[in-house]
């Protein structure tokens, strides 16, 4: 054999063997492991560092490194660094990621029963929204993606939708007649403010402050904190705080990832996960709070209405829901007390 041909045959199995032991590692991660073996979960999500939701991340990575002596940890990779919300998902899906967080509006197509979620009012007001999601049927509906390779560990919350406006304040559902909406390219967000009354207008989230300025729109709706932070407040001079809607946010594991860790280290993760979204839901509130009054101080009016006026005008959305079974969880919701 020649030398050139001795040293091809040489490459090619030090190759071979480069890639095998990089497909070993790749296996182990996955798969059981000891705990005594150091072990980095990967979390990606596509938010800033300084949202609620990742500063709880950080708290969660803190508890797990705690209960397991270290032996446990978690890297985040923040906006958008491990690709956008759908590629993390579809990563979750493969077993390459181990953790994202998502909206429960994205998880539809995973979950159909996440969809009752985009109902307005059906949730009575912020405790009965938690009430449910604590509860066992809450906690169904968050497992329900495992078939998907998509296990949900918690909710996050991610505060109540409110309409704010230029010109004219919204204090009863007639005050929206004729009233140009921003809306998320929804149908059902659409429907909403059809039968309040009002002309739902989608537009892309980065252009609304544009189109609040030029007149393109009169309103839009969303949380506190998003009202704030993207300086709606100096323009739309008027909040009214209705909570029309509440959809949550999702902590989701990989099935793939979870079933390749040891029971141990499956309950050190869950009681993480746990006391994140309790972090997370203090977080979020200040920040509500904070964000109302720091508005006000840009001279915005914030006002406290009667919700069961508006709560009446899209109650026949609920009954229009066609499927048997979404009907029947969206009583058990309203039924928890």
């Amino acid at each position: 054999m020649s030398k050139s041909a001795s040293f091809f045959m040489a490459g090619a199995l030090v190759g071979g063997l480069m890639v095998a032991a990089a497909f070993s590692v790749h296996l182990s991660w996955q798969g059981t492991r000891g705990i005594s073996d150091q072990l980095v979960l990967k979390l990606g999500h596509s938010l800033d560092t300084g949202h609620p939701v990742h500063v709880a991340m950080e708290h969660m990575k803190k508890r797990l490194e705690e209960m397991s002596g270290g032996k446990v940890t978690i890297d985040i990779y923040p906006s958008e660094v491990l690709g956008s919300e759908a590629h993390c998902i579809e990563q979750l899906q493969n077993g390459t990621l181990a953790m994202t967080k998502t909206s429960s509006a994205v998880m539809e197509s995973f979950i159909p029963e996440m969809s009752v979620f985009g109902l307005p009012y059906l949730f009575r007001d912020g405790e009965h929204f938690w009430k449910v999601l604590e509860s066992n049927l809450g906690k169904g509906i968050l497992k329900k993606g495992e078939s998907r390779y998509l296990l949900g560990l918690c909710y996050y919350d991610s505060g109540s939708r409110n309409f704010y406006t230029v010109n004219k304040p919204i204090r009863t559902p007639e005050d929206l007649k004729g009233v140009k909406i921003r809306t998320q390219n929804s149908k059902t967000a659409m429907d909403m403010v059809s039968a309040m009354g009002g002309a739902p207008t989608p537009i892309a989230w980065g252009e609304l402050y544009t189109a609040l300025a030029q007149g393109t729109v009169d309103g839009a709706e969303n949380n506190p904190p998003s009202f704030y932070s993207n300086k709606h407040y100096e323009i739309a001079k008027h909040f009214t705080l209705d909570g029309h809607t509440r959809v949550p946010d999702l902590l989701l594991m990989s099935s793939k990832v979870w079933e390749g860790l040891e029971p141990q280290v499956q309950a050190w993760v869950q009681q993480a996960a746990d006391e994140s979204c309790a972090f997370q839901r203090t977080l979020w509130k200040e920040q509500t709070l904070e964000a109302l009054e720091a508005a006000k101080k840009e001279g915005v009016t914030v006002y406290q209405v009667d919700t069961a006026a508006f709560a009446e005008k899209v109650l026949p959305m609920h009954e229009k829901v066609d499927d048997p079974k979404l009907q029947a969880l969206i009583r058990k919701i309203k039924d928890i007390r």
